[in-house]
């Protein structure tokens, strides 16, 4: 071999010495950048789960919060219907509540202890806590040695007093404070988990550079195709672990939305439901002054009875407007149903045959349909009548008064989930189907908000669906809407069966056209209450009836004023009033004068239902004639002298 031929070998063989040394090279960056991507890949993971810990850990802190305020609002809601019905046993829970509510702030204060800010504040809720503590005990105490005068005194300034309102601050902060952790920790994950994508995104672009030299380079010392299979294996398995990556910080994103949207949501629905409770009581006796005023001035009326009728009519319509949106306030801040009873939902759709038919009008078809089934559900029969009124109203003014409406009842087995919340076993499904404009995904999302509505200003008050919603959960059941954009809407109650046959006592509420109200006049009636003007209206309505009326403002006269302007027949009182309450005064009257008859009055949903009052009549404000009538005969029927002495001193 002569020199000349040696020199190229030479130089192929240091050109090849130089390739693999590159290979090798570039070999070990490879190997590096795919466990920079693999450690990345596992930070990232790590990150993820410490940022869903500390949400979780916020999560706790504000649903704990929430909790602690319900389980204080529970305990003064039950020392309230403790200092007016002197009941020991609700005195009892009272104590329960309020001990249950302090071991609630110790865990807060537990679940808090890294964070110095939420100490502070924890431990000024406490002290404000304990404050209300030592003022609610005193109430309590007056209570237990029979001081009742002196409890709702105090009862009464203690929903005023300083202490309450530190105590709402403090919560409000504490979960303030944490919803501002919560951002921030959740804007600390989302830049870590950006800053992995731009690393693992840097990371895979020198990797790509490294196999495509690879390929280059290998191209010269093995088989094209070869190369060209192992770069296309190569380059499949970049693509699966950035698809892995990307997946990874998709769902975590997706989680943090969902969680963030559940908390907006029970947050505004807590905070509708504390809202509408305390409005609704004023309000109320200011529709009982209209409607009995409007109705007085309507029999009285000589000159000119069309263009005053119809004045009288618009501003008729405009109470029963307002009085209906109390209705429904009233019946979105309570808890759970005022009384519970054992319902055939076929029965019940059966019974309100005429009052569809003159809500919806002739223009309307009613279908109704069952599949063969008696089954039972335990509900409020006037929320379930209502549920279903608002149902039928909303299928109305979505086919513009001209349609078919179809109601079903059918039966079906559901397992855990099947259908939302729902538990295993029996359920009744009741569907209510119209032919109207149906509704579009986005607004089918937020239905069930309070205040939501889709129709012009006057024509509704955004709070049917949202009250059914209330109804429907709180009788352990679930609702579902399927709609079509120009086709129509479906919504399905799925409500448990009821398996055990009972009855349970409900509240006497005298409502107009009923059933014919029996003609009673010439009655003597005491009426005490507090507010001169729901006086005036009352002693004028029963005046108009035919009564001889006697008005008291202050429950503690009641007895002077029988035994000056007696005889009477009937004592028509309010329940919460100054001084003493309408069952405290009844209770002392009729130890006295067990002959009298007495009706209650009340615009307050709290205050009870009949079974708080011993079986007599209750009369819900607003009233109109004749609904008051029929309290009148309903509360005469109820005969005082088969009352054992025994028992009107246990009432």
């Amino acid at each position: 071999m002569s020199g000349s031929e040696a020199e190229p070998r030479l130089v192929d063989r240091a050109r090849a010495i130089w390739r693999g040394i590159t290979l090798a090279v570039m070999a070990v960056l490879g190997v590096g950048i795919l466990i920079a991507l693999v450690i990345l890949q596992s930070s990232a993971n790590e990150q993820r789960d410490q940022a869903l810990k500390l949400e979780s850990h916020s999560y706790d802190v504000m649903i704990l919060t929430r909790t602690l305020s319900g389980s204080i609002a529970r305990a003064e809601a039950a020392l309230g219907r403790y200092v007016i019905s002197g009941d020991e046993g609700i005195g009892r829970e009272f104590t329960d509540q309020w001990d249950q509510a302090r071991a609630q702030i110790d865990r807060l204060d537990a679940a808090t202890n890294d964070n110095p800010d939420q100490q502070a504040a924890i431990d000024r809720l406490r002290a404000a806590f304990e404050r209300r503590g030592d003022e609610l005990s005193v109430t309590a105490l007056s209570t237990a040695y029979k001081k009742n005068s002196q409890a709702y005194s105090r009862y009464y300034e203690a929903g005023r007093s300083s202490s309450l309102r530190s105590i709402d601050g403090e919560l409000d902060h504490i979960t303030a404070a944490e919803h501002d952790l919560l951002d921030e920790r959740t804007a600390a994950a989302m830049a870590s988990v950006k800053r992995s994508s731009e690393i693992a995104r840097t990371l895979s672009i020198f990797g790509i550079l490294i196999v495509l030299s690879a390929i280059v380079l290998g191209a010269l010392t093995i088989a094209a195709m070869q190369e060209r299979a192992a770069a296309r294996a190569e380059a499949d398995s970049e693509r699966e672990r950035s698809a892995m990556l990307e997946e990874a910080v998709g769902e975590a994103t997706l989680a943090l939305s969902q969680q963030e949207a559940k908390l907006r949501q029970v947050q505004k629905m807590e905070a509708v439901g504390q809202l509408t409770g305390g409005i609704a009581h004023d309000f109320n006796n200011m529709l009982a002054v209209v409607l009995g005023g409007l109705e007085l001035a309507r029999r009285s009326l000589e000159n000119d009875p069309g263009s005053a009728l119809r004045h009288l009519d618009n501003a008729t319509e405009g109470a029963n407007r307002a009085a209906a949106l109390t209705r429904r306030l009233l019946a979105f801040s309570r808890e759970e149903a005022l009384n519970p009873e054992a319902i055939k939902p076929i029965d019940a759709i059966a019974g309100m045959s005429d009052l569809f038919d003159r809500t919806l009008g002739d223009a309307i078809l009613i279908e109704r349909a069952d599949d063969g089934s008696d089954w039972a559900i335990w509900a409020d029969r006037h929320e379930l009548e209502n549920t279903l009124l608002n149902l039928a109203v909303n299928a109305r003014d979505a086919m513009d008064g001209r349609g078919t409406l179809s109601i079903r009842t059918s039966v079906m087995t559901l397992t855990a989930g099947q259908v939302g919340n729902c538990q295993d076993g029996d359920h009744v499904a009741i569907a209510v189907a119209d032919t109207g404009c149906g509704m579009s995904p986005e607004v089918i999302e937020r239905v069930f908000e309070p205040f939501f509505t889709t129709k012009p200003v006057g024509k509704g008050t955004g709070l049917g669906l949202s009250q059914i919603f209330a109804f429907v959960r709180q009788s352990g059941g679930e609702i579902a809407i399927e709609s079509t954009p120009g086709k129509g809407t479906v919504v399905t109650l799925y409500l448990p069966r009821h398996m055990a046959a009972g009855d349970t006592a409900t509240a006497i509420e005298p409502t107009a056209n009923t059933h014919d109200t029996p003609a009673i006049t010439g009655l003597g009636i005491l009426v005490v209450e507090d507010d001169p003007r729901v006086l005036t209206a009352t002693v004028g309505t029963l005046e108009e009836l035919g009564h001889r009326v006697v008005p008291c403002a202050d429950p503690l006269d009641a007895p002077r004023t029988i035994d000056e302007a007696g005889p009477f027949d009937l004592i028509v009182s309010d329940v919460l009033m100054p001084g003493q309450t309408g069952p405290e005064m009844v209770a002392g009257l009729l130890a006295q004068r067990p002959h009298l008859a007495v009706l209650f009055v009340t615009g307050y949903a709290g205050d009870g239902s009949a079974a708080d009052f011993g079986g007599r009549a209750v009369l819900r404000k607003p009233f109109t004639l004749a609904g008051l009538e029929q309290a009148i005969a309903d509360a005469m029927a109820f005969a005082p002298s088969t009352t054992s002495p025994d028992q009107l001193a246990a009432e």
